[in-house]
């Protein structure tokens, strides 16, 4: 799933962009909408802008408040709890509002807001739709383990498949109990390489017999403490051929792939390729 955020202030047209994104991308994908509200949305002020994102052609709008409260059905949601339930089945989620998130966005106006963003214009109806999409397509989607389990699952091969197995990696916040927490890690990458690598991967472990399916997925940028960083998903026709790719697929990636970690901890940062020379 594309997530693109679109922040600026009340009167730069921000639902308007919404609109013209949500026309343009419903033609060729399924779309959602996210709007960020300061508190709990009634029919004569957010619903107004909800309506509009539905009549734009969006299948599915949600709304979330500061402390959390989700519009559809008052659980407490944050705006990644959002993006994750969306992400199995949309190609693309515009959110409206949430300037700080890390997500990436278009700011209207003289708005400040969080990288990374995309682009910049003085208003909605004068962005350049297309430069946006464009942008956007270029960045890695917005990838969850559910989103790579169901893309497994159509496998044409799903009849002869009675197993899936996953793996998901995650920043570790401590080694022991004594040691400094990380705060976070960020990851860079030689995309070509990388990408050329990650296929080949996958190609090696989905030629093996009884591997029906496989799909790898390493982030990149800042990955905070707690937060999942790489994915591996073997759609497979027995348990111990499903496992046995999962842990060859994640050990190969961290081998073959070319990416680099810098840790962030409360006392020190440093990129580990560097710590272990």
């Amino acid at each position: 799933m594309h997530v693109l955020g679109i922040a600026g202030h009340s009167d730069t047209g921000k639902t308007t962009l919404v609109e013209r994104l949500v026309e343009r991308c419903s033609a060729s994908g399924s779309v959602a909408t996210v709007k960020h509200c300061t508190h709990s949305p009634d029919v004569d002020t957010d619903g107004k802008d909800s309506a509009r994102h539905r009549d734009a052609g969006a299948s599915q709008t949600v709304a979330v408040t500061d402390d959390g409260e989700w519009f559809a059905t008052g659980d407490a949601h944050t705006l990644t709890d959002t993006l994750d339930g969306l992400a199995p089945d949309y190609d693309y989620a515009f959110v409206e509002g949430f300037g700080d998130a890390a997500i990436p966005k278009v700011v209207l106006g003289d708005r400040e807001a969080a990288d990374p963003v995309l682009h910049r214009a003085e208003s909605g109806e004068q962005t350049d739709v297309d430069a946006v999409l464009d942008a956007l397509h270029e960045r890695d989607p917005y990838v969850t383990l559910e989103t790579l389990v169901e893309e497994v699952k159509r496998s044409p091969d799903e009849d002869r498949a009675g197993a899936i197995a996953t793996f998901t990696g995650r920043v570790r916040a401590k080694e022991s109990a004594d040691d400094r927490p990380t705060e976070f890690l960020e990851f860079e990458r030689y995309d070509e390489v990388a990408a050329q690598r990650m296929a080949e991967l996958r190609t090696d472990l989905e030629a093996r017999d009884g591997v029906h399916a496989v799909r790898l997925h390493h982030k990149t940028g800042v990955v905070d403490a707690g937060e999942d960083i790489v994915f591996v998903v073997i759609l497979a026709g027995h348990r111990g051929e499903a496992f046995r790719a999962v842990e060859d697929g994640i050990n190969r990636l961290k081998e073959e792939v070319p990416l680099f970690k810098k840790e962030v901890t409360v006392d020190d940062e440093f990129w580990a390729h560097e710590r272990d020379c």
